[in-house]
């Protein structure tokens, strides 16, 4: 099973319709969003595929919630999400709740923990668990903009770049 990895939209929508385009070429249907969506318009753009959203320190929008839940249904936006893909155990958090983040880390209950908030990829591995953080979409830059594809059965993590004009023109 591959699932796309995507983190830190910050409202970015230009960058989410780039994202879902590589995710629908690539024919992946279920998606994990790492947090900090922000408003309903990125949920709404990631209708049509199968999505689990952890909440964010930037998920104040009153209204994504309703909008998580009328498009995906109940459940799929929480602040930690503890699910099996594929047969494998996966965390996924946003990140800024450094217990809990450790926690799951620590735990050795999962194979993958899905985590974003710093803007900044990672993917290394603590115990036995998978520490992966796709970059971010959105907000302030500090790296190129990304998002990865993870293939659960071959324990791969590709990274994609996305590029669209209006981040080569706001961002240099």
């Amino acid at each position: 099973m591959r699932i796309g990895l995507l983190s830190d939209t910050h409202d970015n929508l230009e960058n989410t319709l780039e994202a879902v385009r590589l995710f629908s070429r690539e024919q992946v249907s279920t998606l994990l969003h790492c947090g900090d969506v922000c408003g309903p318009a990125i949920v709404e753009a990631l209708d049509g595929f199968s999505v689990y959203i952890a909440m964010g320190n930037m998920d104040r929008v009153h209204s994504l919630g309703f909008a998580v839940e009328a498009l995906q249904g109940s459940g799929r936006l929480d602040r930690c999400h503890q699910l099996v893909l594929g047969g494998v155990p996966i965390a996924m958090v946003h990140g800024h709740q450094e217990g809990l983040l450790n926690s799951l880390v620590y735990s050795s209950d999962y194979a993958y923990l899905f985590c974003g908030h710093t803007h900044t990829r990672m993917d290394r591995t603590v115990g036995s668990t998978r520490v992966v953080n796709p970059g971010a979409l959105g907000g302030r830059r500090k790296e190129h903009r990304s998002v990865c594809i993870v293939d659960l059965e071959n324990d791969r993590v590709d990274y994609y770049p996305i590029e669209t004009e209006a981040r080569i023109d706001n961002e240099g």
